[in-house]
């Protein structure tokens, strides 16, 4: 059975479970101008600490909120697109009141972060919770691309549509509308569009599925 397939089938029903390419330097390869890198974003002040220990497809832990599949395909712009395979896929984000794990009061707790090894296809999954929102930033993802070597690769932070995530912070647990949108996040000052999902469909009750293709310069 497909990764994907088999996700899927663990996440339905859990409900209220819970860019521009860049310049050519040096001696790099130019890039495919129909395969622009993905923008590069700050990874933000709550990276993974011990990611090396965080390999694991569910990342809920104890936390509650609307069920999440997370979707991703990393590519090669160097080589046209190709799908990258085995590169380490760290993610994170915030529970559905704001907080992140591993820092301040939560440093004792690792909830909502995981690292996956890209398969044939380039492609990692995380079955989460629908990310929630803290003050001053439009609701996002981080996520950071590593190579076999330990190099970083790209640090990226993906973006949502209001609409759905209006409904999603009505629901128990959420905080209401979030208190900044894209257009007023620093983060995404430089436009958005490149850092949106893909897509993201579902609903409240049986949880949502996102799919974002993130290009990255090997």
């Amino acid at each position: 059975m497909e990764r994907k397939k088999f996700l899927r089938k663990s996440i339905v029903g859990l409900g209220a479970i819970m860019g521009l390419p860049a310049l050519t330097t040096g001696c790099q390869e130019p890039l495919d101008p129909s395969c622009p890198l993905t923008p590069t974003e700050g990874i933000g002040p709550f990276p993974n600490k011990t990611p090396a220990q965080l390999a694991r497809e569910n990342i809920i832990s104890d936390r509650s909120g609307v069920a999440f599949l997370i979707n991703l395909t990393i590519q090669d712009s160097n080589n046209g697109c190709v799908p990258l395979v085995g590169a380490a896929v760290d993610l994170w984000h915030c529970d559905a009141a704001g907080n992140y794990s591993q820092y301040g009061s939560q440093e004792d707790k690792d909830y909502l972060r995981g690292r996956q090894t890209t398969d044939a296809n380039g492609q990692v999954s995380f079955i989460s919770i629908f990310p929630g929102w803290y003050p001053g930033r439009a609701p996002h993802i981080h996520v950071e691309v590593i190579d076999s070597e330990n190099k970083s690769l790209l640090g990226t932070q993906l973006a949502f549509p209001r609409e759905v995530c209006d409904v999603v912070y009505a629901t128990t647990g959420y905080q209401g509308t979030a208190d900044t949108q894209n257009e007023g996040d620093g983060f995404f000052a430089d436009g958005v569009e490149e850092n949106l999902l893909d897509s993201l469909v579902g609903n409240v009750t049986d949880g949502y599925t996102m799919e974002k293709v993130i290009n990255v310069r090997t």
